[in-house]
């Protein structure tokens, strides 16, 4: 069988997967929630909206990783003090080759930040030393490089400092914490496109001297899957690793509670994603780098690289959609709810 394209996959779909099966390594079925006859089947999985067939879902044990921890797990590092009273955050952060499943059945060998896709979520506050200790257990080389301000030494790419970091070997990069804002991290080596795709990637929270305000703090990554491996598109959208994960397990908040989401694109081969929701408005503050939001809206849109701080607070209680508003990439994994209590 020729590789399948996600647009197979979209509109085909439902009659593809009518055993309840994988199309194998090179393809994956965001299945229908109805069944394959339905006469709506065809319509990217049924007139009720797509997920993984009769309500199926990934073995997150076997993955090491759960979407919904992901949510609200920050990493503050080791934290000692200098003699001088300055705040030092240390991590060992390792590179791995892991199978993960992607969909039921469906298996993808990404490459991995501490054994998850996303790596983890790296947090500190303006003006902290940081220190990463970087060790490459991958069979393939690797780096960590950072957004922010930093030397050149530190900036975790081919031929400059430590460059690449070959499997087996590890380095240090170490540098202060600025400027504050929601940054994230990435390995750098050639191919970079492929690199990424494969799961390379993790977010990087500065804080502002002053805190922002109390609120519910949420993590969502926005990525992809090739899993045809052919550089040309992504079968399965995803956040925080898992497609449709969020409309299996919605995200509870409270209602009139402050909701932060540190938003995040790291899309690779497709120019833009975007994050849409329903029934709410939130303020938007791009990069996070000003305590002031630039627009206040439902919808945005970010190119691969781009992030930004939304915040916002449920008025009424319920199940609310959150989705990329791009059609096909909801319908393909990138979608999910909030279950907003009382």
């Amino acid at each position: 069988m020729a590789s399948a394209t996600r647009r197979t996959f979209l509109v085909g779909g439902a009659v593809l997967g009518a055993a309840g099966t994988a199309l194998g390594a090179r393809g994956v079925l965001a299945a229908s929630a109805e069944p394959a006859d339905h006469p709506h089947g065809g319509h990217g999985g049924g007139v009720s909206g797509p997920t993984f067939r009769q309500g199926s879902t990934v073995d997150h044990r076997a993955n090491g990783f759960h979407p919904s921890e992901i949510l609200r797990d920050f990493d503050y590092g080791r934290v000692s003090t200098t003699p001088e009273g300055r705040t030092v955050r240390e991590w060992d952060i390792f590179a791995s080759d892991e199978e993960i499943e992607v969909a039921p059945g469906v298996r993808f060998p990404a490459w991995t930040f501490d054994s998850r896709v996303p790596g983890p979520t790296l947090r500190c506050r303006q003006g902290d030393l940081l220190r990463v200790r970087f060790t490459n257990g991958s069979a393939h080389p690797h780096t960590m490089h950072f957004h922010g301000i930093h030397p050149a030494a530190m900036d975790g790419v081919p031929g400059t400092g430590a460059g690449i970091i070959e499997p087996g070997r590890s380095t240090v990069y170490e540098f202060d914490a600025e400027p504050f804002g929601l940054h994230l991290y990435h390995c750098h080596v050639g191919p970079l496109a492929e690199h990424i795709a494969r799961g390379m990637y993790g977010t990087f929270i500065i804080d502002p001297p002053q805190p922002r305000a109390p609120a519910d703090e949420l993590v969502m990554v926005m990525h992809g899957y090739n899993t045809t491996f052919d550089a040309e598109g992504n079968q399965l959208y995803a956040v925080n690793g898992i497609p449709f994960h969020f409309m299996h397990e919605p995200i509870r908040v409270r209602r009139g509670e402050l909701v932060r989401i540190y938003l995040v694109n790291i899309l690779e081969y497709d120019p833009i994603n975007s994050f849409h929701l329903h029934g709410n408005f939130f303020d938007y503050y791009p990069t996070g780098t000003r305590l002031e939001p630039a627009d206040y809206t439902d919808t945005v849109v970010q190119a691969q690289g781009q992030r930004g701080i939304c915040e916002l607070r449920f008025p009424h209680p319920g199940r609310f959609m959150f989705h990329a508003h791009k059609s096909e990439f909801a319908e393909l994994g990138w979608m999910g709810a909030f279950e907003v209590t009382a």
